[in-house]
């Protein structure tokens, strides 16, 4: 066989005019959203800084939507110029919106409300309501009292679209138990939810005497995975693991001062995504050979941060005497003038895994984000981000289709949005056309 060629995309949209899809409307998309990926990826194509904009309220992104004033203001970012699409009347401190997920209605199923087949904002306020507001209008739908013995702080999806887990903040005790030395045994609560009508399938507490001294918890896929600081990271689950289990512990080789983190997969594959300073592995769960009841965690592919080695470690020194001393000290994993991984995100219509680099040197730090095959992990394209990065600052980046936004949370609570859009180069594109006609006097022969 020969080697497999590259599609072609003038080809997809010629054989998608003449109706070559037209039995399965499935098709039809997939080819556009193959033939958009094509585009995202070649050389070519830019993504340029359209708009910029700053406040003193923290910014959030929904599938083209930004939010501001703690998601009351909505904003269109699809247009190359930002248009609103509604706000909300103002409210109290207690009544704002702390976190927020976007909720679409499900396919094929019978829903009891003509608002249900609309998309909806999950929100939670900080008077521990859960709400569900209309994301064209910004109209409540629904709306439930969460708990008053805990603070809940973050949402996030354990079925993607169906199942909702609510995070409390982490419990530190009171200022007078501390001075007394009682130690709080609950350390955090997760709330489990099913979505569309609101429905309470159980809380969960991760108890200090049950789970020891956890960072962090959280609920993907019906699996509780529980962070450590020292890198160590657990995954419980009542059957597939914790009763048939073999590599339920990861631990990732770094020497850092930040925690790895690690997650189910967004693609719905079973994948397992663990991210450290400078590498992330893409785990999948898989039976072990010759024994179907149990299972096993295995590598897919890694990627690794583009790091050159110090070339003054463990050089030898040569005392006044003639001794030689050997100085034997290692970097951080996550040293700020090294390439260090920041943020992996999945964008599911383009199979892409999206990842941010990061580099400090001196005072100012470069970002680029670069694109890898979801399936193998190979690299398909990097962007550089104009704007600095400092390491110090809240950072989070989004890749949604076309779009690429950047959200940064600065000192004084002073937040900026940076927005790029894909361009095509006019200087390439030109001598693109101008290599493809072949002028012949007055005649222009393609």
């Amino acid at each position: 066989m020969g080697p497999t060629q590259r599609p072609n995309v003038c080809r997809r949209l010629s054989r998608r005019a003449l109706g070559f899809f037209s039995r399965d409307a499935g098709v039809v998309q997939r080819t556009n959203l193959g033939i958009l990926r094509a585009l995202v990826c070649q050389e070519s194509t830019k993504f340029k800084n359209v708009w910029t904009t700053h406040s003193k309220s923290p910014i959030a992104y929904e599938r083209g939507r930004i939010y501001f004033d703690n998601y009351r203001c909505c904003v269109s970012s699809v247009a190359s110029e930002p248009r609103k699409l509604y706000e909300m009347p103002k409210c109290s401190k207690s009544e704002k919106i702390e976190d927020a997920l976007l909720w679409e209605c499900p396919v094929g199923e019978m829903l009891p409300n003509p608002s249900d087949y609309k998309s909806s904002l999950i929100a939670l306020t900080a008077h521990n309501w859960l709400l569900r507001i209309s994301a064209a209008t910004g109209e409540i739908l629904e709306k439930i009292y969460l708990a008053s013995y805990c603070k809940f702080r973050y949402l996030s999806w354990d079925t993607p679209q169906e199942v909702i887990a609510v995070k409390s903040a982490q419990n530190k005790g009171s200022a007078l138990a501390r001075q007394a030395g009682i130690q709080q045994s609950v350390l955090l609560y997760l709330a489990v939810f099913r979505v569309l009508p609101f429905s309470l399938i159980g809380i969960l507490e991760i108890n200090k005497k049950i789970f020891g001294n956890v960072t962090d918890a959280t609920l993907s896929h019906g699996i509780l995975i529980v962070m450590y600081s020292s890198g160590l990271v657990r995954l419980y689950s009542f059957e597939a693991i914790t009763e048939q289990a073999k590599n339920g512990i990861q631990e990732m080789e770094c020497c850092s001062l930040e925690s790895d983190w690690i997650y189910f997969h967004p693609d719905a594959s079973g994948r397992i995504i663990h991210v450290g300073p400078n590498q992330v592995k893409v785990l999948k769960l898989s039976e072990i050979e010759n024994n179907s009841a149990q299972h096993q965690i295995s590598e897919d592919f890694v990627i690794l941060a583009n790091r050159e080695k110090n070339k003054n470690e463990n050089l030898p020194t040569v005392t006044a005497s003639g001794r030689v001393v050997k100085k034997s000290f290692n970097l951080l994993d996550d040293d700020p003038e090294q390439e260090t991984f920041k943020i992996v995100d999945y964008e599911d219509e383009l199979d892409l895994l999206s990842v941010v680099a990061v580099t400090q040197i001196d005072a100012e730090g470069k970002a680029h984000l670069d694109f890898h095959c979801n399936e193998y992990g190979t690299l398909l394209k990097s962007i550089p981000l104009v704007e600095s990065w400092d390491v110090t600052y809240s950072h989070e980046v989004y890749f949604d289709r076309d779009l690429v936004l950047h959200i940064e949370q600065k000192p004084s609570r002073v937040f900026s949005c940076y927005v790029y859009q894909m361009v095509c180069d006019p200087g390439e594109e030109e001598e693109t056309i101008n290599r493809s006609y072949k002028k012949d006097g007055d005649n222009i022969k393609y």
